[in-house]
């Protein structure tokens, strides 16, 4: 099987396997001396995100087990729920978000994969279910890439009881299925495309508005929402699935927006748009664009809100180059597939991606030969819905460092220069053992603030794929692996789970 999976999150390879890679890894520190780490759990299975129950009390999520594990003072207590998953490549038990007003409201949110039996080997390009039941059904977990259903994301609202969680209703499916090697439809130049299950995101925040963001990659689609109004391949659609309007199949590469029922507020950006849309007909297309928030998104490990304004950040994974942190205002497109870091550097991009790696951005059927050779027909090309916007990013790196979970730092419990900052991990353990960087924000909380000169322009300009030049005084810590989420907990300490290393670390003042 030909894998063309991200080199961004190493469990789309080495840790797919389960459980842990290689020798005990060295302990995990901070660069400045005042600041400590100590292990809060270990010897749990991929963990990959974490909610607070309490301040010894914390909800923690394994990626391949399927598993909701309770931590009592540094100690699984209990499975509160078990999940029948497939967590494949970047699949799995994947986020969780408490509803605001917890416990009066007992809402526990989940991102996961689910899983059904494969499609037989006469026809592998077509999944036996659309979805999985609801409520879902127990059983074995899968790590066969082919055992999803076409809309195996998805997101699901649990009632916590104390104890033991309990489905109570499905807020949305979202596409998963990936073989895109059919004969039909044809033309498409993909039949080398192997099957893959990359770029699921999977990262869900409640807001300050209280709204439920919930973050989703592209999973190799090529449609509107990656800036290709007519698919990949004109006329022919996006897949063997349809496309390349955004359906109920081919919603990826989005931030969504919905109520705490999985309902559509209001007052998303693309309502209107979406309302005309489906008035000519396209109705699944229409009522999807009203749940976007922002688009044009390749794929992402991390979302979080600043404290002190409100504002939403993403991190975005490149391919090869320009991987990003970025601010999102409603209505972004980001500019995937057209623009992935500063289009002022659309050159850069086209040149690396045409000459390193696989060359040809994880899908055949739309290669990085046909990406512009210049800033304005790259910004020309972008599909505006009505009310969309395009910005640059508050920060990219020239060769893609592969950044996972970011948080930002709430309060003065480190030291008051480290209140408001947003840190960062590493999507792979051999960057300083898993990084841990540290971006301090301007006074108005919209633009990344730097001290090293070579940042001025908010570009590290650092010299191959995963080389950290010019990032070095970002750096805030080693030794943490692969950091799938960092949150500030109910003490007021910076807590960093490690998928990796099979723990969750608290960061503490000395």
């Amino acid at each position: 099987m030909k894998k063309l999976f991200s080199s961004a999150l190493v469990v789309g390879a080495a840790l797919s396997s389960g459980g842990r890679i290689g020798a005990q890894p060295p302990a995990p520190s901070m660069l400045d001396p005042h600041l400590g780490v100590r292990t809060v759990v270990s010897g749990l299975n991929q963990p990959t995100s974490l909610a607070f129950l309490g301040a010894n009390d914390i909800l923690v999520l394994e990626k391949t087990t399927g598993k909701v594990q309770r931590v009592v003072n540094g100690a699984v207590q209990s499975t509160v729920l078990d999940l029948a998953v497939n967590g494949s490549s970047e699949r799995g038990l994947l986020g969780i978000a408490l509803h605001p007003n917890f416990p009066a409201n007992p809402g526990v949110y989940l991102y996961w994969t689910c899983t059904v039996a494969p499609p037989p080997a006469a026809n592998p390009f077509s999944p036996t279910k659309e979805s999985c039941d609801n409520p879902p059904v127990p059983g074995p977990d899968s790590n066969n890439i082919l055992a999803v259903p076409l809309r195996g994301n998805r997101v699901d609202r649990f009632v916590w009881n104390g104890s033991t969680l309990t489905f109570d209703r499905n807020l949305i499916m979202l596409h998963a299925f990936q073989n895109d090697g059919a004969p039909a439809p044809p033309g498409q130049g993909d039949s080398a495309q192997g099957p893959a299950g990359n770029h699921n995101g999977g990262v869900i925040r409640f807001g300050p508005d209280g709204k439920l963001y919930i973050i989703i990659g592209d999973n190799g689609r090529r449609g509107w929402m990656q800036n290709l109004e007519h698919g990949p391949t004109p006329p022919t659609a996006d897949d063997q699935f349809g496309g390349p309007e955004p359906d109920n199949a081919h919603l990826t590469g989005v931030i969504l927006r919905l109520n705490d029922d999985g309902t559509t507020p209001a007052d998303n950006p693309f309502v209107r748009a979406g309302a005309a849309i489906a008035a000519r007909g396209a109705i699944e297309a229409g009522e999807n664009v009203k749940k976007v928030f922002a688009y044009g998104i390749r794929n992402s490990f991390g979302m979080a809100f600043d404290p002190k304004s409100g504002g939403l950040w993403i991190q975005t994974n490149g391919d090869d180059s320009f991987d990003e942190i970025e601010r999102v205002d409603a209505g972004l497109n980001s500019g995937w597939i057209q623009i992935i870091g500063p289009s002022s550097r659309i050159a850069q991009f086209k040149g690396i991606e045409t000459t390193f790696g696989g060359k040809n951005l994880q899908q055949l059927r739309w290669p990085p030969t046909n990406l512009a050779d210049t800033q304005a027909e790259a910004l020309s090309r972008l599909f505006m819905l009505p009310g969309a916007h395009y910005s640059e990013p508050e920060f990219s790196w020239r060769w893609a460092v592969a950044p996972a979970g970011i948080g930002f730092m709430r309060g003065g419990a480190l030291g008051p220069q480290y209140d408001g900052d947003l840190f960062v991990g590493a999507a792979r353990p051999t960057l300083e053992n898993g990084y841990l960087f540290r971006f301090n924000l301007t006074g108005n909380r919209r633009k990344i603030g730097v001290d090293d000169p070579r940042l001025e322009d908010r570009v590290a300009d650092n010299n191959a794929k995963f080389d950290i030049t010019e990032s070095e005084s970002l750096l805030a810590g080693r030794n943490f692996g692969v950091g799938t989420d960092v949150q500030t907990g109910p003490n007021g300490n910076l807590f960093v789970v490690s998928l990796s290393n099979g723990a969750v670390y608290e960061v503490f003042r000395r």
